[in-house]
């Protein structure tokens, strides 16, 4: 079979996928408290709509979306407020946090499961979950679910083109007509008969485990070709379907909506059975940790009781939320499990490069590796040198931070910094004209 893959640019890292592939999803059980985050999602932070003293039930609302990007939260357990509280998210910001003492009893208040709901019940009950996208962005998927151009095409990215990461992996041989399921669902809702979804080909089992399942004649499963960024929206896009997202533009300005596997699957679990979105599917993988595995865990669960159920830790030197390419690397592991948690990784001495940057030597080879046709150097020379203007003129704001170039750079610059840098202060300076 011929496999598809986006036009120039991109790595091929050790995948270090067999540490937890063969692992099925384990339930992990919740501890005495968790901690919820009223911010898990790209846009404005949640108003709490409970209070202190408050009793409330597993998918009980309890933090209200402000403004239309934004989405709700539930609580993951029954049981009593205990208070507020800041603590540090897996950026390292700090956040508010409603904290709740679990009762271990579970009750739970669910939606009403919805039988062949219309296109605006679906879009609302996918709002009131407060589902957002769990490929890792976050983005509230309702406004997703409602573009203002008509969609050629729903693509469903399951490539999970991260070292590491088996969540998706895992989700599409363990629950493939949940997800269908849930793919049917978006397809009503955005009015598009078309499907194309795409699979790296280092994920064979998974690949024939959706052909297997699939019924509708539109859907497409295509082999992707195993190669980093594969997953990155834009490139995804160019693989399926030779068309190029413009520069600053969305897949919707070209007609197409990407939604990744484990999004889907919430979507159907919303509707269908009247989840609202409190829990999530992740790996927890690296050498350092005792135990690899795949896991179904409550949100406001802290990392360190998942290492801890996992049987501790090995001799660890870096913890990456995420993916290694474009994960956070945190500092502790008091951050708790949020709808954005893929994945956390615990990488030992041998597993990272731990070397200080030289300078850069002009080779040229972060240009090539860049699947966005941007020249890293010059925008990390530009932000050495406080010339915002230039380095968005070279089109920084088009980075997509997949690390590619940081990978192949022989002085070691630390270039996504730079780019993530140059976005921000570019933003700034357009906020203030």
């Amino acid at each position: 079979m011929f496999k598809l893959t986006f036009k120039r640019g991109g790595i091929h890292p050790k995948d270090m996928k067999e540490l937890a592939k063969d692992s099925a999803f384990e339930e992990m059980p919740t501890g005495a408290k968790v901690y919820i985050p009223l911010v898990q999602h790209i846009g404005a932070p949640c108003t709490p709509s409970v209070q202190v003293g408050d009793y409330v039930k597993v998918g009980q609302n309890i933090g209200l979306a402000n403004g239309y990007v934004s989405a709700n939260i539930h609580s993951s357990v029954s049981g009593k407020v205990l208070g507020f509280e800041a603590r540090e998210n897996a950026a390292g910001k700090r956040v508010r946090h409603i904290v709740i003492e679990n009762d271990y009893k579970y009750d739970e208040v669910f939606f009403e499961p919805l039988e062949n709901p219309t296109k605006e019940e679906i879009i609302l009950r996918c709002k009131e979950a407060g589902i957002v996208g769990m490929g890792g962005a976050t983005f509230p998927t309702h406004v997703k679910l409602e573009p203002k151009t008509p969609i050629k095409a729903l693509i469903i990215n399951g490539s999970e083109c991260e070292p590491y990461i088996t969540t998706d992996y895992r989700l599409m041989l363990e629950k493939p007509v949940e997800i269908l399921k849930g793919v049917d669902l978006v397809k009503k809702a955005l009015d598009t008969k078309q499907v194309f979804f795409g699979i790296e080909s280092n994920k064979g089992e998974a690949i024939k485990n959706i052909i297997k399942h699939a019924t509708d004649e539109q859907l497409s499963v295509f082999e992707l070709k195993t190669k980093y960024p594969q997953g990155g929206e834009k490139q995804l896009i160019y693989a399926l379907t030779k068309e190029s997202v413009p520069n600053g533009g969305l897949p919707s300005d070209i007609g197409y909506i990407v939604l990744n596997v484990s999004t889907c699957l919430a979507l159907y679990e919303a509707v269908c059975l009247g989840k609202s979105s409190y829990s999530r599917y992740l790996t927890v993988s690296g050498k350092g940790i005792k135990r690899p595995a795949n896991l179904h865990v409550r949100i406001g669960v802290p990392y360190e009781e998942v290492v801890e159920y996992l049987g501790g830790t090995n001799e660890f030197v870096k913890i990456i939320s995420g993916g290694p390419m474009m994960g956070v690397s945190m500092h502790n592991l008091k951050t708790v499990v949020s709808k954005g948690s893929s994945a956390i990784l615990l990488l030992t001495e041998k597993e990272i490069r731990d070397v200080s940057p030289t300078p850069c030597i002009g080779c040229g080879r972060c240009a090539r590796a860049c699947p966005m046709n941007l020249m890293p150097m010059l925008i990390d020379d530009f932000i050495l040198h406080n010339r915002v203007d230039d380095a968005k003129a070279y089109y920084a704001m088009s980075c997509i931070e997949c690390g590619c170039c940081a990978y192949v750079c022989p002085a070691k610059r630390p270039l996504v910094q730079s780019q993530r840098l140059a976005k921000k202060l570019i933003r700034e300076k357009d906020m203030h004209h």
